[in-house]
């Protein structure tokens, strides 16, 4: 038996030649694997021949699972991962290492990837400072609410966001932030990954250019100068009447980005 201890353990974000060898090292030496996707993970384990039982967690069973894995790690050691990157930024993982503090069970984390820090290294936007926001809301009153309170921090802000929503989160963007350089970096380390650069104003045309499909990291420029004046949105129409009046864009256009999800 290994040392007991849980490992924060890095995955690939995508190529899996990024997977690290001391990463490597600990799914090879523990007694288990704490698995976000058990499916998506044996692919993974099994590029690199490594068999070990598995544990899957979750998000909306993080909570209920978290004993039975403390349970178990008082007597033997487990490396958690998630289906790609670094566990717990936008994944699951907090409500096991905070049960594991509260049970003194040893916890070590192995540096690696995470979408973000590759992406703002491309992004060209200055980001001497930034803020890290994760997966926005998914409604559009939420999300509008949501990115008013950053409509005038100063760092770049830094998004993921699903390809079925992409779209919509960059039109609210615009009609929150106005012009801003942003960039849209997808499916990082893969075969088809690709970066769009542009302004905000510019989305027709940019979107344009691209499916959008796969895995995204959106990263905004942060408001350089004070606000004069702010679009005055309360209601999904204001965003139908600013879209049409400023850039000729139909209210059904805007209305089907809005609406094809049923999350407005």
């Amino acid at each position: 038996m290994s040392d007991i201890k849980l490992y924060i353990t890095p995955v690939p974000i995508g190529n899996l030649k990024d997977i690290t060898l001391r990463a490597i090292e600990i799914l090879k030496k523990v007694d288990f694997i704490i698995v976000e996707d058990t499916k998506y993970s044996l692919k993974l384990l099994n590029h690199l021949e490594i068999r070990k039982p598995l544990m899957s967690y979750y998000k909306p069973k993080e909570k209920a699972k978290t004993a039975g894995i403390i349970k178990r790690l008082k007597r033997e050691s487990a490396a958690l991962i998630t289906d790609s990157g670094t566990p717990v930024i936008s994944d699951p993982g907090y409500y096991l290492i905070r049960a594991a503090i509260d049970n003194d069970i040893e916890i070590e984390s192995l540096p690696g990837p995470t979408a973000f820090v590759p992406a703002l290294t491309l992004s060209g936007i200055d980001f001497n400072s930034f803020t890290f926001l994760g997966f926005p809301p998914r409604k559009t009153g939420d999300l509008t609410k949501f990115l008013t309170e950053y409509a005038n921090v100063p760092e770049a802000l830094v998004f993921y966001e699903s390809p079925r929503r992409v779209e919509k989160f960059l039109y609210l963007a615009y009609s929150v932030f106005g012009e801003r350089q942003f960039a849209i970096i997808k499916e990082l380390t893969k075969k088809n990954e690709n970066i769009l650069r542009g302004n905000l104003k510019d989305l027709a045309h940019i979107l344009s250019k691209t499916k959008l499909l796969g895995e995204f990291v959106i990263i905004i420029e942060g408001q350089k100068n004070p606000i004069k004046s702010t679009i005055k949105i309360e209601s999904i129409q204001d965003i139908y009447n600013h879209f049409k009046k400023e850039h000729n864009i139909s209210k059904n256009t805007i209305k089907d980005i809005f609406m094809k999800r049923n999350d407005i």
